[in-house]
């Protein structure tokens, strides 16, 4: 007598919708895809960029007073990809880093195309570069660039 099959079934699991990503996302990306950083003010004045619906220390409902920040900024703290993969922003070696704007009061994620670890640093400045064609979504802010480097 054979040995019983294990049964199985293909599965693909999916997400055919899409999002709705809201008035302060969706002016945050239509500003990237315009070639400017915004961010929104709390009710205290901070600004927060990327902007968010909520003041992250109070709960507070953010205002509708929008700042343009940057393009320059600092970055606070990063990790080195020596390897990236196919979802990665770039398909060279970068850091991934925070960097603060200047004009806001906190930072946001996003890749810095440095060339090489070693030219890397906490506190070094950076500036934004835009994608060539914008869509209007995350990805028009292509990557943060070494200031020292343009």
């Amino acid at each position: 007598m054979s040995e019983p099959q294990p049964l199985s079934a293909g599965h693909v699991l999916e997400y055919t919708y899409k999002r709705s990503v809201g008035p302060v996302l969706g002016r945050f990306f239509t500003s990237l895809r315009d070639g400017k950083i915004e961010g929104v003010k709390t009710r205290a004045g901070r600004v927060l960029v990327p902007p968010m619906e909520h003041d992250p220390e109070t709960g507070e409902a953010t205002s509708d007073d929008w700042v343009e920040v940057g393009p320059g900024g600092t970055v606070t703290t990063w990790a080195w990809v020596a390897e990236p993969r196919d979802q990665h922003p770039l398909d060279r070696p970068f850091a991934f880093a925070l960097v603060r704007l200047d004009g806001a009061d906190t930072a946001m994620l996003h890749a810095v195309d440095a060339g090489s670890e070693s030219a890397m640093r906490t506190g070094m400045r950076v500036r934004a570069r835009f994608a060539d064609a914008p869509t209007g979504g995350i990805k028009d802010l292509a990557c943060f660039t070494p200031e020292d480097a343009e």
